[in-house]
């Protein structure tokens, strides 16, 4: 899926199913769905390969040091970015 369609898709009620958890869970997450999504892929934050839901839900809720752990457990830096551009960010990196 391109980016654009995966942008898209956060109109929709329910991300689409061909993605992976950790791509649906990214999308939940920036719709502001928290706890949905946190349910679909609870241990997002702790995968390198699929960094995405958790540190955004922590950034979200305004606990900065859980997001910022979340992104050092996953292999990269902590994020200083506006949301929307950390959420753009690692959207590509899961859909790469």
């Amino acid at each position: 899926m391109d980016f654009e369609t995966y942008k898209g898709s956060l109109a929709q009620d329910t991300p689409p199913e061909e993605l992976s958890p950790a791509a649906q869970a990214l999308v939940v997450g920036g719709q502001g769905r928290l706890a949905p999504g946190a349910s679909m892929c609870p241990e997002t934050g702790r995968q390198p390969k699929a960094p995405g839901h958790t540190p955004i839900c922590h950034r979200v809720e305004g606990d900065l040091s859980n997001a910022g752990g979340c992104t050092v457990r996953a292999g990269r830096p902590s994020s200083t970015a506006p949301l929307k551009e950390e959420w753009e960010t690692i959207a590509r990196a899961l859909l790469a």
